[in-house]
């Protein structure tokens, strides 16, 4: 009760910041629950990037990673974005980079690139499509069985669409380092702890604990589950700021999750006083070279165009020739040599940061 205590002032005055400056703030699931409770959207990295984009308000503070607020700059370049902490990264999103990537394009001209939301705009800017956790497998069907497919940069996602739909896919040696530390034995302890409760997993875990559950859903997939089920008690395996969403969302639902070890530190760095202070001071804005926005917005616009055709492939190979359908390439452009100023110097720097704050 103290604690809630101390923050209400905090709360006041970010409310208050947020009208005066007309602001809009999103949170991602994986944020710290205090985070959660004064935005006025959560969701998943692209769901808050389409509303970003879609809402009236100038201003957008995305509290989640730098990868989440550069895709709302890609989608919304008229808009101010701000990410409350600059050192804020995704260590996965910093494993794939964009000249790496053009190695293996040319080790594999024919593949047509996915990429995983979670990358940067200059890797997005080398890919024929985006996908997300929740439509990877819809994705994939819509490209021609006879194609090779190069999914960057999670490799057990990728694995998992692999699984599905039995196509060829080459994949990035890429991973999420919170939801690799799920181990099978954690499913197991909470199996015996709470037998007959269904299990929950992401799609980014290792295959072996995908294997041992019941589904293996987006964030998306894991709320509209929670609403509906009857069961008393469900398991999760994810990183920890779901299952607070969840309970928050469903109280008569017992949400435990799997472990308390999925917890991702770089998440868990923006704080109510780092919300308050963005709004304050206007930081830390993200943009993004326009060479390289119009390539990236093409990739996700592509994912985005093909929703709701179900298993239906293209109609023609031209779909998938290089770049998407309407893509504006400007051939002299080298997003190589275009990085954002303000991405963080290195994935370990918000890990860093977080021991520093705790």
């Amino acid at each position: 009760m103290e604690r809630e205590a101390s923050r209400e002032p905090l709360v006041e005055q970010i409310g208050q910041l947020k009208r005066d400056r007309q602001a809009l703030i999103l949170a991602h699931n994986y944020q710290l629950g205090e985070v959660q409770d004064v935005a006025d959207i959560v969701g998943d990295s692209l769901e808050l990037s389409r509303k970003a984009a879609a809402a009236e308000a100038k201003i957008i503070v995305f509290c989640g990673v730098h990868f989440m607020a550069e895709t709302a700059a890609i989608l919304a370049p008229e808009k101010t974005v701000l990410l409350p902490v600059r050192e804020a990264d995704c260590p996965m999103a910093r494993m794939a980079d964009a000249e790496a990537l053009r190695r293996k394009k040319r080790e594999h001209p024919d593949a047509v690139v996915v990429c995983y939301v979670n990358t940067t705009a200059e890797v997005k800017a080398e890919c024929d499509i985006c996908c997300t956790s929740a439509n990877a497998e819809q994705v994939l069907q819509t490209i021609p069985p006879e194609r090779e497919v190069l999914f960057v940069p999670d490799q057990y996602l990728g694995s998992y669409v692999r699984e599905r739909t039995g196509r060829r896919i080459v994949l990035w040696p890429g991973y999420c380092s919170t939801h690799a530390r799920i181990q099978p034995r954690h499913i197991e302890a909470q199996r015996a702890r709470h037998p007959g409760a269904p299990v929950l997993v992401h799609p980014e875990c290792r295959p072996e604990v995908i294997a041992l559950a019941d589904a293996a859903l987006s964030t998306g997939g894991m709320v509209r589950f929670a609403r509906e089920t009857e069961a008393p008690v469900v398991l999760i395996g994810t990183e920890l700021g779901m299952v607070h969403r969840l309970r928050r969302e469903n109280p008569d639902v017992e949400f435990v999750p799997v472990t308390e070890q999925a917890i991702c530190p770089n998440m868990k760095l923006t704080e109510l006083q780092d919300v308050l202070w963005s709004l304050e001071r206007m930081q830390h804005r993200i943009t993004v070279p326009e060479q390289i926005r119009v390539r990236a917005a093409a990739a996700v616009q592509h994912m985005v165009s093909i929703a709701g055709q179900g298993d239906r492939p293209p109609t023609t190979d031209t779909e998938w020739g290089g770049r998407p359908t309407g893509a504006t390439v400007n051939p002299g452009d080298d997003p190589a040599t275009s990085a954002p100023d303000n991405a963080p110097a290195d994935a370990a720097s918000g890990a860093a940061h977080a021991k520093e704050r705790a």
